[in-house]
């Protein structure tokens, strides 16, 4: 249950708590950044590390020709300390997200800095520089992304921060697809695996979210970002299928109707977000298939009512349907469910 700061005042005036109690109770609160949520800190959090992140692959996209091998090195282990660096002081803060975010800023450096050792050493003989990294696939990034999976272990058992576990997973999900040029030739066959791998590793890393939730809780909540990715790679992989058949789109949208009602039943806003897109795809290659028939838009328009009402009679009937659904779950997660409400 989300509580605001308006329900501890309303408390104080009933006599519940005492003004400075409510104060000091709502202080306390705001404190306590157990995990990602839509306040405008942790937003403001989260996008300057992306923002710094990104600006820092425009700089090396740009310098790289002038700056490659020992500049670039030692400018990504500059870069790598001065992440680091905030990081410790976030954390003597008590600052848990930010820390999170320059931690991740300073192990997302590794690939760089394997890419300029390697071309030190004169070892690199792909057609790639390292500023291609996460726009082509290619076997020999698997050194980089070994390295950055190993560097994120040490990171991850020495400061135990969960935004890490997003970079972690998106190496992952890379390691897989760069390993799909060593078991097949052809371009068409590669496309097709690299689909395919795309759903496999996505539901592997729902799988892992779900049994980390299982066991840790979600103080903090280290699932979060895995659902994120595993999700992203799930659904995208999905939706780049080709489907030679309505059966194969029909179950596309009852797999993404799944994600709905897993979301809810998990409060796992992101599963039922990805779920959404899914419904919406469908519907999307609905009106291409039924563009010429003038009751499609109509039967759409109805089809989007019913939803709304459907929507009125959960709110209605939510805590029998919640129940219902918590039902299947196992006893712990019910049990985890029903504290953080």
């Amino acid at each position: 249950m989300d509580v605001h700061r308006r329900d501890l005042m309303r408390a104080a005036e009933d006599g519940v708590l005492e003004p400075e109690t409510a104060e000091a109770l709502w202080t306390y609160l705001g404190q306590q950044e157990s995990g990602p949520r839509f306040r405008a800190a942790h937003i403001l959090y989260y996008l300057g590390g992306f923002v710094a992140m990104a600006a820092l692959g425009l700089f090396i996209g740009q310098a790289w020709d002038a700056w490659s091998g020992w500049p670039m090195l030692v400018l990504a282990g500059g870069f790598a300390l001065l992440g680091l660096g905030l990081t410790r002081r976030f954390l003597d803060q008590g600052l848990m997200i930010p820390a999170g975010v320059t931690l991740t800023f300073a192990i997302s450096m590794t690939p760089i800095v394997v890419f300029s050792i390697q071309q030190i050493l004169g070892v690199w003989s792909g057609p790639f520089t390292v500023t291609d990294y996460h726009r082509w696939i290619d076997w020999r990034w698997i050194f980089m992304e070994l390295a950055t999976l190993a560097v994120a272990a040490v990171a991850l058992w020495r400061y135990r921060l969960p935004f890490l576990v997003f970079l972690v997973a998106c190496t992952l999900w890379y390691l897989q697809m760069d390993l799909v040029p060593f078991l097949f030739d052809t371009w068409e066959e590669r496309w097709e695996m690299r689909k395919l791998v795309s759903v496999l590793s996505g539901a592997a890393m729902l799988v892992l979210a779900f049994g980390i939730e299982l066991r840790g809780g979600r103080r903090p909540d280290w699932a979060f970002w895995l659902y994120l990715a595993g999700v992203a790679a799930f659904s995208g992989g999905l939706t780049a299928m080709d489907s030679d058949s309505e059966l194969g789109a029909l179950a596309y949208l009852l797999v993404h109707l799944g994600l709905i009602g897993i979301g809810a039943a998990l409060r796992r806003r992101t599963l039922a977000v990805f779920g959404a897109f899914g419904v919406a795809a469908y519907l999307g290659h609905l009106a291409r298939l039924f563009e010429d028939t003038l009751a499609f838009p109509a039967i759409l328009a109805f089809t989007g009512l019913g939803i709304i009402f459907g929507g009125v009679l959960w709110q209605r009937h939510e805590a029998g349907i919640t129940a219902t659904l918590r039902g299947w779950l196992p006893a712990r997660l019910r049990r985890l469910l029903e504290e953080i409400e």
